[in-house]
């Protein structure tokens, strides 16, 4: 098995194995350097003591041998002779009764009453032999060690432990974030409309797709990639064909109609009228296509130039308020703010009429249709915002993300009365994306739709 979850195991199994022998192999050399190291101390420390309280005993009497006694913990001790008899002792020091007056050669440890009493046998200058008894303080009076104390058993196993942790930790890090990052970029370009996007596999990985997941997921994301550009291109194309199919037809159709109507009777010239006014749509429609397929073949902006969209909009209002008298309605613009943008002039004038026609065309007769200029700003980027709003009957919900797609009308825009192929607001949109704005439908409150168009005011060529 050469999957991730393997690699994934392996690697946690020689890290934490790797831990263990490093503490291990620390802990045994620094602080078991001899299987009796534990015992041997405390002996060595025991004698120390003894020979000390003797040789203050030697120097002093009973009282330099309190003096002693009483730098060390307040536990009490006794000085005998061989014999059992007690040469000194402390205030503090417990009686002696029930112990053995059988002393042994080497210290060892015995039960006097309620208290653990240690034997020391030492010996005096002049070679007179004695017996130091120290009294074990209990567990009660014995001062806490300092918590510092307790870090100085976990060095260096602690710190070698935390570093090889990290370092196994950052690798997996590594492991993991590199390639998710790399697929997150790449979706966001592939959501911004950018189908040309790959994301980089490593040699390896390119030579075996699927030598692990990560590995198998990148090649599943650049064959998805692969397969939506063809596709999308394969229906640009098409549009694009039959668009330019249609217009030669429809020409010979023209004409063929002129033709016919020199010879045709009053009651012939009412249904030749109608030919031509759904010839007269048919071309229109096919002059929107092929509008919409050239701006979504078009990415670059090398071309655009600074652009007021207060003199834009201003240019428009006059042809909206004309077509406003056949609903009728009014068209009023507000301009809050001067804006200006680097954008096409073109492209910009038939975005934004294009939302004006569409209020024009579902506002209620006798409203209004407003068209506001304004600056915004988004997560602390200026922005130059457009809303246009109607006070038509407004827009489901649930339609309102779906209203720029290309051919998307709502059901009750599909009559004869309110006209539109569902292809100017997809117009609108791919020439808002590409000058780096967005678009966004949402219903006002008071009733009707407000259409936002938002364009950075730094959005440099």
């Amino acid at each position: 098995m050469r999957g991730l979850f393997f690699k994934i195991f392996a690697i946690f199994w020689l890290a934490q194995s790797l831990i263990f022998v490093i503490s291990t192999a620390f802990i045994v050399r620094q602080r078991f350097p001899s299987p009796n190291i534990v015992s041997d101390a405390l002996d060595s420390n025991l004698r120390h003591d003894g020979d000390a309280a003797l040789h203050a005993y030697e120097a002093g009497g009973c009282s330099s041998f309190a003096d002693n006694a009483a730098r060390h913990e307040p536990s009490g001790s006794t000085l005998l002779k061989k014999s059992g008899e007690i040469v000194c002792r402390t205030p503090n020091a417990p009686s002696l009764s029930g112990l053995d007056t059988h002393f042994p050669d080497r210290i060892d440890g015995r039960q006097v009453g309620g208290h653990y009493a240690w034997l020391i046998p030492v010996v005096s200058g002049n070679s007179a032999p004695y017996e130091y008894v120290w009294f074990q303080p209990p567990a009660s009076a014995r001062r806490p060690e300092p918590h510092w104390r307790f870090l100085h058993y976990a060095f260096p196993q602690l710190p070698v432990a935390i570093a090889v942790g990290g370092l196994t930790t950052f690798v997996l890090v590594l492991l993991f974030s590199r390639p998710l990052v790399r697929l997150r970029k790449a979706a966001r370009e592939l959501a911004e409309g950018n189908l040309a996007v790959r994301v980089e596999a490593s040699p390896s990985g390119a030579l075996r797709s699927h030598s692990d997941e990560f590995q198998g997921l990148v090649h599943d994301f650049n064959h998805m990639a692969e397969r939506l550009e063809s596709l999308v291109g394969a229906q640009r194309l098409l549009l694009r064909d039959v668009s330019h199919e249609l217009r030669s037809p429809l020409s010979r159709l023209s004409v063929a109609l002129e033709l016919a109507r020199e010879d045709a009777t009053p009651e012939l010239g009412v249904h030749l009228a109608r030919i031509e006014r759904e010839g007269e749509k048919l071309n229109q429609l096919i002059g929107q296509l092929l509008t919409l397929s050239s701006m979504e073949a078009r990415d670059s902006v090398s071309s655009f130039k600074p652009v007021s969209l207060n003199q834009l909009c201003e240019q428009i209002l006059p042809d909206a308020e004309y077509e406003a008298q056949r609903r009728p309605c009014t068209v009023i613009l507000q301009q809050d703010s001067e804006c200006a943008i680097r954008g096409d002039w073109e492209l910009l004038y038939r975005a934004i009429e294009n939302v004006v026609r569409n209020a024009i065309r579902y506002t209620d007769p006798g409203t209004l249709v407003t068209i506001r200029i304004r600056k915004t700003s988004l997560e602390a980027t200026p922005l130059a915002t457009i809303e246009v709003t109607d006070c038509g009957p407004g827009i489901p919900a649930p339609e309102l993300e779906h209203i720029f797609r290309p051919f998307y009308r709502l059901d009750e825009a599909r009559t004869s009365t309110t006209g539109g192929f569902g292809v100017g607001l997809a117009i609108t949109e791919r020439a808002v994306r590409l000058h780096g704005g967005t678009l966004r439908a949402i219903n006002r409150p008071e009733g009707g739709t407000c259409i936002q168009m938002m364009f950075p005011t730094n959005h440099q060529a």
